[in-house]
């Protein structure tokens, strides 16, 4: 009987074992934490230790229940590494409730409206040429180009960054990591 028992449990754990790793590999890995298709950008988001300077800075400027919300949205996530790029003081300056307009045009600027695959994205560069214009939720235009292999996005003020995680995908949409913060006019 308990022969039985252990080879029935075995049968059922083979079964199921394709399933469980199919799924947990579709799940990337980005700031050391599992990012899942059936969270929101702002849940996702605050389980990355490489994103809590862009989280903060969601929060500072108003913007969790729109990335919340259902969206689609594709958003161009910057990196604490991203955010150290710029100038010293930068980040603590636009967190100030007085500059929340200022914080509100950057971060917008890095999301658009609709979810727009790295596929989609690549298309968009090799239907216009080798350049896309994508129109930011800011109102601005951002850039696309392919650097080799790379993703490479550039902003009004010629400022480029590089999408280093592609595709993570969220129930409202899809991040893409990049190396740099975009800035508007």
């Amino acid at each position: 009987m308990k022969k039985l028992f252990v080879a029935a449990f075995a049968l059922v754990a083979i079964a199921f074992a394709p399933q469980a790793f199919a799924q947990k590999m579709s799940n990337p890995m980005v700031g050391g934490a599992e990012m899942y298709p059936t969270k929101d950008i702002v849940d996702n988001a605050v389980n990355s230790k490489d994103h809590t300077t862009l989280v903060a800075a969601v929060k500072a400027a108003g913007l969790v229940e729109t990335l919340k919300s259902a969206g689609p949205f594709t958003v161009f996530a910057p990196t604490n590494e991203a955010f150290d790029k710029l100038p010293a003081g930068t980040v603590a300056t636009l967190v100030k409730p007085e500059n929340k307009a200022l914080l509100t045009k950057i971060l917008t600027y890095h999301v658009l409206s609709g979810k727009y695959s790295a596929k989609d994205i690549m298309a968009a560069i090799k239907k216009g040429n080798g350049k896309a214009t994508f129109k930011t939720v800011q109102g601005e235009d951002l850039y696309a180009s392919m650097d080799g292999k790379k993703v490479k996005l550039w902003d009004a003020k010629g400022g480029t960054a590089y999408v280093t995680i592609a595709d993570v995908n969220q129930k409202n949409g899809v991040i893409h990591v990049i190396d740099s913060v975009l800035m508007p006019k």
